[in-house]
């Protein structure tokens, strides 16, 4: 994790109510054509575009973002991808080591980009495919996240900083589960969840 005075905040911090919503069918589909806009813009330099975050939980309650995880060969040689981008039409929020996060006019789409194999890669995907797989998990973060949501907060980071301990808590059994399976990240599904 990174110290809070390494993050740009671009345009400031923002207050935005956390609204969670039930399961929408529509978030795979949103997600293949984010997919298809990433793909097109960014070409080859784009080594995985994976569906992450809540949207990507089949019947997990969610604030109506979807995210994406793009892995390029390194996140910190902004010129190999950025700009093309911001020409597809997102814009600029967060830049910190290891992680840029560009998002849609509409913040209807947060795009993280991260480098290919990298920790910030590794974890997300990891944690997804957790909740995927473990109802158990999946009840746990839901029931917190609807306790989090009825509270006002400064920002959503503040909100999201709220679930550490439990992201926490679900990583490491995450983790058992990745050895015990044998679960790497070129076996994380690509695709529309």
């Amino acid at each position: 994790m990174s110290d809070d005075r390494d993050v740009e905040l671009v345009g400031g911090v923002e207050r935005r109510e956390i609204v969670l919503v039930e399961p929408d069918p529509a978030w795979p589909a949103r997600f293949a054509r984010e997919r298809e806009r990433i793909a097109a813009a960014l070409g080859p330099v784009a080594v995985r575009v994976d569906h992450v975050g809540s949207t990507s939980v089949p019947g997990l309650a969610a604030k109506p973002i979807v995210d994406i995880d793009v892995s390029v060969p390194d996140v910190e040689d902004e010129d190999a991808y950025l700009p093309a981008l911001l020409a597809a039409g997102y814009l600029l929020r967060v830049r910190e080591p290891g992680h840029r996060l560009v998002r849609t006019p509409d913040l209807g789409v947060h795009v993280h980009v991260c480098s290919a194999g990298s920790d910030w890669e590794r974890l997300h995907l990891l944690f997804r495919d957790r909740l995927r797989h473990d109802a158990d998990d999946r009840a746990a973060y839901a029931a917190l996240k609807r306790e989090l949501a009825a509270r006002e907060w400064p920002s959503m980071n503040h909100y999201a900083e709220a679930k550490g301990e439990l992201i926490a808590e679900i990583t490491a059994r995450a983790e058992a589960w990745a050895s015990a399976t044998g679960w790497r990240v070129a076996d994380a599904d690509h695709g529309p969840s």
